[in-house]
């Protein structure tokens, strides 16, 4: 990654000591939208409600499928490229980092996905199919480093990969759902045209738009559409 692209992305401060990153475009202006961040609010406190219920039939179904941590952490990108830990329950084995070279890539691009990735545990695959692994992603929108609508957060490597227009996608907060996630969830498999979309949300976006993603998304996911 060439100089111009390290200076726009702050990693993980564990790990690399970088400079601010600095956008010559100012924030989408979602980001400052006060109602965004109420609905945000109001939809945190009722997530992470539903996520205290279903916290210990989670817990006990992970336990016995692949004993290990409940939660899954690791660090992605949010607004302007500033590095935060996003949570998910656990649907990989406990090994999966390591184990990550022995699964080939089915996705065009710098994103990683495979249909069939042997990681994923037999409560994982559950979990995904009803998005129930993203439930701990509440606690994201309620600290700010997520929205409920937004971008899809990207990895770390995946940011240094980037090509200058590519940043582009870092003006608004990353969002537990978005266009991929209505228009294509896990089938999308480009990494292009989840850039594409993410620029059609920021070019759509209202609070009407918002919240009609909302609903969209609660409908795929009761019909458990695209996942896996």
């Amino acid at each position: 990654m060439d100089s111009s692209k390290r200076s726009l992305l702050l990693a993980s401060p564990a790990v690399v000591h970088t400079p601010q990153p600095q956008f010559h475009q100012g924030v989408h202006r979602s980001v400052m939208s006060k109602v965004k961040r109420l609905i945000d609010l109001v939809g945190a406190v009722v997530g992470l409600g539903i996520t205290t219920m279903v916290f210990i039939p989670i817990a006990i179904a992970i336990q016995l499928d692949n004993p290990g941590s409940v939660f899954y952490s690791q660090i992605r990108c949010g607004l302007n490229g500033r590095p935060f830990r996003i949570w998910k329950f656990r649907s990989m084995v406990t090994r999966a980092e390591e184990l990550k070279q022995l699964v080939p890539n089915e996705v065009k691009g710098i994103l990683f996905k495979n249909k069939n990735d042997f990681r994923v545990t037999r409560v994982g695959r559950f979990l995904r199919k009803t998005s129930l692994d993203e439930l701990p992603q509440f606690w994201n929108v309620l600290k700010g480093d997520m929205s409920l609508v937004g971008t899809r957060p990207p990895t770390v490597d995946e940011v240094e990969q980037y090509e200058n227009y590519h940043f582009r996608r870092l003006l608004v907060k990353p969002g537990m759902t978005g266009e991929w996630q209505v228009h294509g969830r896990s089938k999308v498999d480009d990494f292009e045209q989840v850039v594409s979309m993410d620029l059609t949300y920021q070019e759509k976006w209202s609070i009407a738009y918002d919240l009609m993603l909302i609903l969209k998304t609660i409908q795929i996911v009761l019909a458990r559409k695209g996942a896996y």
